[in-house]
């Protein structure tokens, strides 16, 4: 019988967690590495290099990857002959872990766990609780993987049951364009396949936690239905030109895996579940000699990249810009924002809405007539930092508020991830205004244009407080211009059509 020690798995939790916020696996590395290679669209290739880029930055700089810094899920498999010395419950451990992780004064992350979902909403401020599978099997190890994941992915998840006779590839093709890109691809798909509703779910999800290896599969072929469905998925999903931040381009997805679980004959539940281009998961056992460790990886695992803005790359001082120089900016074209902009996304958007419903003046002078306003909840900064990683947040969650912004708050211009719904971009084109993309998954990239940050406004918020930023040469690209025209609509069909057409007969 195997003694697990209390302190060996809060630390094990502690230093898996902090690992995967500034390490991407080498195998994600690599997939996205080859994503780049044979990219043929510049706007996508461009996201993807930056992707790169900041992916070593984190690893260099021991910063994280994504400024959503997740939610922590957590899969353990306890062996049977093991026990505990311990006072405290498996779910209690993991949690202290968590924390630990998340307070870390060298290197915290964002904490974004809220309760009660359906009250306050306050933010518990260490990112507890997490959410832990456990599952007793044979044995006398403890086998533990831990993840966190990003909310814009996991927005983005899916679940239908569908007859018995139906197509698990039609239905995915259906609604994979539905996700949109707030799930910032190109990542991997999660499909869970059986078993009841809640089962397939977590399926899908487990899926999620194996390595990259549909290359490898590919040149071997495949040995099941499983794997057969992995490879058709992969193909036509790709065909679909959503590309790298839905901009349109060659690949959309990097991997699709499948679990699949018995399941009643009348049945046939499938969930899909997207993981980002900030995927963090990592694997470790526990088998009584002491806390796991993570060996470091190498610096030559990562690609010779470096991002440059383009030529026609747009210079933009946000202290002299007029509603006129909006008008001319053009859908695809990289602007490099620098002077003060300031921040908020939903808790802050609806605390504005009260405000102006009210009929007074936000606090402590806040005034958003002709500025920008950037979707985007930091990471605390440390040592010489002005803010710590700060790339964009899903701009669709503000859609409801687009039009009150432009009317009431007199903004010029939004700057988030992902595509904007139809009402949104008719509010755009109404205010002739703008709406600009950074690149989701290059948050610590885009934190090195920040220069200085200071709150403003709805300090109790934490990270969804109203900040101020004076930022240089931020590089962001026109999504929506000021005639309602979006890359996330023109890219997509161009690339699909373009796919279609080079597809062998």
């Amino acid at each position: 019988m195997t003694t697990i020690k209390q302190d060996d798995l809060i630390t094990s939790v502690t230093d898996s967690l902090q690992y995967i916020s500034y390490y991407h696996s080498p195998d994600f590395v690599k997939a996205m590495h080859l994503a780049w290679q044979k990219e043929e669209s510049e706007s996508a290739r461009n996201a993807i290099a930056q992707i790169l880029v900041n992916s070593r930055m984190s690893a260099e700089g021991k910063r994280p990857i994504c400024q959503d810094t997740g939610i922590v899920v957590v899969f353990v498999k306890v062996g049977m002959n093991v026990r505990w010395e311990t006072g405290l419950t498996l779910q209690e451990m993991i949690d202290e872990g968590v924390r630990r992780a998340y307070l870390d004064t060298d290197n915290p992350l964002r904490a974004s766990i809220v309760s009660s979902p359906l009250g306050k909403r306050i933010n518990t401020r260490d990112n507890t609780p997490s959410v832990t599978h456990i599952e007793m099997v044979p044995g006398d190890k403890v086998e533990i993987t831990v993840s966190a994941k990003g909310g814009g992915s996991e927005n983005k998840s899916k679940f239908t049951m569908l007859n018995p006779s139906d197509s698990v590839v039609d239905w995915v093709l259906k609604t994979v364009p539905t996700m949109g890109a707030g799930w910032c691809p190109p990542g991997i798909l999660g499909i869970g396949i059986g078993g009841s509703s809640e089962k397939a779910m977590v399926l899908a999800k487990e899926s999620l936690m194996e390595p990259i290896d549909i290359q490898e599969l590919i040149y071997r072929g495949p040995e099941t239905a499983a794997e057969e469905l992995r490879l058709e998925l992969y193909q036509k999903v790709n065909q679909l030109g959503i590309g790298a931040q839905g901009l349109g381009g060659l690949t959309t997805v990097l991997d699709v895996k499948v679990r699949e679980y018995p399941t009643h004959a009348v049945s046939l539940p499938v969930a899909m579940i997207p993981n980002c281009a900030a995927t963090r998961h990592l694997h470790f056992t526990l088998d009584g000699s002491g806390p796991a460790r993570f060996d470091q990886p190498k610096l030559t695992d990562w690609p010779e990249l470096a991002w440059e803005p383009g030529e026609g790359s747009l210079k933009v001082d946000l202290g002299n810009i007029t509603a006129e120089d909006v008008t001319r900016w053009k859908p695809g074209q990289t602007l490099l924002l620098s002077g003060k902009l300031l921040t908020g996304r939903d808790a802050a958007h609806k605390r504005i809405a009260e405000y102006l419903d009210r009929g007074e003046p936000l606090p402590g002078g806040v005034d958003f007539t002709d500025r920008f306003i950037y979707y985007v909840g930091p990471v605390n900064p440390v040592r010489d930092e002005a803010v710590g990683p700060a790339g964009p947040t899903t701009a669709t969650r503000m859609d409801k508020f687009t039009d009150m912004m432009l009317e009431k708050g007199g903004i010029l211009g939004m700057i988030g991830k992902a595509e904007r719904g139809d009402a949104a971009v008719e509010s755009i084109r109404k205010h002739k205004s703008v709406y600009l993309i950074a690149v989701g998954g290059a948050a610590y990239l885009v934190s090195r244009a920040i220069r200085s940050a200071r709150v403003v406004a709805f300090e109790d918020l934490g990270m969804e407080a109203i900040y101020e930023f004076d930022v240089d040469e931020m590089p962001v690209t026109v999504a929506v211009d000021a005639s309602g025209e979006s890359v996330h609509k023109t890219g997509p069909a161009y690339w699909r059509e373009k796919i279609r057409v080079a597809a062998p007969a």
